[in-house]
């Protein structure tokens, strides 16, 4: 939310004051120290995003990159040359994977759906619901909107996921306001962030899982980063940039998916944390 606002994007969304984990039993919640947090529908974050950009004079040229050509002095892709290409082209990114950057991912496959409803958030608070089979995040992102993701390594359909949190399920009167959207897998292993002149950052430079809800929030910083490191002719410092600023997001994540990948360890995650208050707490805070 500070990147957002330091670029001068103004966008509309809907505070949230911290985390709040259930699991039908047992509770806990955790705000943040400083500022609260900003949840937003996605469409109106691109079109904050695309308004600054416009504002600024950035050109925008829409066409599809089937090849890229590069030497040393700069590359080449769809009809464009310049000195580098950032690729931003997503979790599954189709220029990573065509610069042989992908590395296959180990554990499980884990997938996310998430649909609109037109309910006025009954708290300030971002809901993880947890059960043996996956997680249920309804986050505030209008005034008279939610928003729930699922994140499972279960196949199956949002409605069935939805039967297994029943407290949740009670509250979601009337339909949905907008069609189930799914992705996946979401871990994404890469070999490196660069090649040559092609640089990758948000969820093309790796994705570990979504369950912290730090892409956004990573994807905004670590460009702050890359512009910073060719502003100063320093393309190669860039990985290990992105390494040092993602590594606590990645271990803390990479810890909560062990976990959540079998139904034991999952039920432990809601009791351990309600045990443990100022450690949930401390630990919510470190990723915001």
């Amino acid at each position: 939310v500070a990147a957002l606002e330091a670029m001068g994007v103004e966008v509309e969304g809907r505070g949230f004051r911290g985390i709040h984990y259930l699991d039908g039993r047992r509770e806990v919640r955790a705000a943040f120290s400083a500022a609260p947090g900003l949840g937003v529908r996605r469409t109106h974050l691109h079109a904050a995003l695309a308004r600054r950009a416009a504002e600024l004079g950035v050109k925008t040229v829409t066409g599809k990159i089937t090849r890229v050509e590069q030497n040393r002095d700069g590359v080449q892709a769809a009809g464009l040359r310049a000195r580098w290409l950032v690729a931003a082209d997503g979790l599954h990114s189709p220029l990573r994977r065509s610069l042989g950057l992908d590395l296959p991912a180990r554990g499980p496959r884990r997938y996310g759906q998430r649909r609109h409803y037109r309910i006025e958030p009954w708290t300030d608070f971002v809901e993880v619901h947890w059960s043996g089979a996956g997680e249920a995040y309804v986050t505030p992102v209008a005034g008279d909107l939610i928003g729930v993701a699922i994140l499972s390594s279960v196949r199956r359909g949002y409605d069935e996921h939805l039967r297994g949190f029943p407290g949740l399920n009670r509250r979601l009167r009337g339909p949905a306001v907008t069609p189930v959207r799914g992705a996946g897998p979401l871990r994404q292993a890469v070999r490196a962030r660069r090649a040559g002149r092609v640089l990758l950052v948000g969820d093309a430079a790796g994705y570990v899982d979504a369950l912290t809800g730090e892409g956004v929030s990573l994807a905004v910083r670590s460009a702050e980063l890359l512009v910073r490191c060719l502003a100063e002719d320093r393309p190669e410092d860039y990985d290990g940039a992105w390494l040092r600023l993602s590594r606590t997001h990645r271990l803390l994540t990479g810890a909560l998916v062990q976990a959540a990948r079998r139904p034991v360890t999952a039920r432990l995650v809601v009791p351990a944390a309600h045990r443990l208050p100022g450690l949930f707490t401390g630990i919510v805070r470190i990723l915001a």
